[in-house]
């Protein structure tokens, strides 16, 4: 769109400059934006699209979302393939897009191959409800990889000193480049992960009996927090701190090879589960050794064993609650366990035990168990039962402070 440079009129740079839009600029800086805002009000932009631009400090990537923005109305994509303009637009909405109407042109032409598949779930036999439930999976996953490719993008890509029409031209020219390049990537990450999925789930007699997945599993689920996130946001550049985050993210998805499964990062805590308790508590604990051999802020972890119910690619239940709870009583560097997992693990680590802690939202006081590695052969280790290194017998009073007392 950038590529030819037509001559500024000079009625065109009077409305820009009566506008404000050339406000407080002088030199290169003037003559580049307004060769730029030449160039999209050439391109179809209103005024009232600049002027929005410029005030949010986006018209440098005014061009680029231009290309990618819409061209189609539900209404005339319903009569070209099919599909309830009702429906497109509440998929829409479920992807995390903001609120349209039939005829606002909000969908590109991709779109288009995007309502013509829609169409072939709906024919193959989804019910839109359940379409609607993989679209909103959908619109969560896209939406972080979207402000991460373009967080990305602007790192590599934008030079000390660039004026906007500088930016404008680059960000567009490469944008044509590689997009195309995106769509086998994510192909290609989305079948690998379809398959390991596959060949680690399984198909009961009494789901081919009823036509029904089964309502919960069996799953070990952890939680792992880095310690004192919070405060060193006081501490670190926003910058640094969204290293440290990432880096942690990173080491999770280096230590959760099936079959453990890394199913999401929450800022500076991740969450992971398996069918196999003792190959997560070796994930974790793995996990825990390796932010510290990086220096990285100490992590502590929970895990809890027991029924969960499968939604949406997520977990949800007593079992996922409980290994929260136990991750916030836990001690930095240390992997705290519910009995059900010492007892489903008991000879694949050294425990010992922490003490009886009192987690909010459960009534009687849970039992844990502190896992280590085990030591090498030859090496005296503990036996099991309460040892004098226990963890602590916490209480979690009304006011959310933590008490802790010495067990001894």
């Amino acid at each position: 769109m950038v590529a030819n440079h037509p001559e500024i009129r000079e009625e065109e740079a009077m409305d820009f400059a009566a506008a404000g839009l050339l406000d407080g600029l002088e030199g290169r800086e003037h003559d580049a934006r307004l060769e730029l805002l030449q160039l999209l009000s050439r391109d179809g932009a209103t005024l009232d699209e600049l002027t929005v631009a410029v005030r949010e400090d986006r018209l440098a990537l005014l061009v680029l979302e231009r290309r990618l923005g819409g061209r189609h109305t539900a209404r005339e994509l319903e009569r070209t393939t099919g599909v309830p303009a009702a429906v497109m637009l509440r998929l829409r909405r479920l992807l995390g897009m903001p609120e349209a109407s039939e005829d606002d042109r909000v969908f590109s032409d991709d779109d288009i191959q995007q309502v013509l598949a829609t169409r072939e779930f709906l024919d193959a036999g989804f019910e839109l409800d359940r379409l609607a439930e993989l679209t909103r999976v959908l619109g969560e996953s896209m939406s972080r990889l979207a402000a991460a490719v373009a967080a990305v993008f602007i790192e590599t890509f934008l030079e000390a000193g660039d004026n906007e029409l500088q930016v404008a031209e680059r960000f567009d020219a490469l944008a044509q480049r590689l997009m195309p390049a995106m769509a086998p990537v994510l192909v290609a990450s989305f079948n690998a992960h379809l398959r390991e999925t596959i060949h680690r789930g399984r198909l009961l007699a009494v789901e081919r009996a009823t036509g029904q997945p089964e309502g919960s599993v069996q799953v070990a689920a952890c939680f792992v927090d880095m310690v004192g996130f919070t405060m060193l946001g006081g501490e670190l550049e926003v910058r640094e701190l969204g290293l440290v985050a990432g880096r942690l993210a990173e080491l999770a998805t280096e230590h959760s090879t099936p079959p453990v499964r890394l199913v999401k990062t929450i800022g500076d805590a991740v969450m992971l589960v398996s069918a196999d308790p003792a190959q997560l508590v070796t994930s974790t604990l793995a996990l825990v050794l390796a932010a510290e051999a990086e220096e990285l802020p100490s992590l502590r972890a929970g895990i809890a064993f027991g029924a969960a119910v499968q939604r949406s690619g997520d977990l949800y239940g007593h079992t996922i609650n409980l290994a929260s709870r136990v991750t916030g009583v836990a001690r930095p560097g240390s992997v705290l366990c519910t009995e059900q997992v010492r007892d489903a693990a008991a000879d694949a680590f050294e425990w010992s035990y922490a003490g009886r802690f009192r987690l909010k939202g459960i009534s009687d006081p849970v039992p844990l168990h502190r896992a280590r590695p085990l030591p090498p052969p030859g090496r005296f280790a503990p036996a099991q039962g309460e040892s004098p290194d226990a963890e602590a017998v916490t209480s979690r009073p009304s006011t959310g402070r933590r008490r802790r007392r010495a067990r001894r």
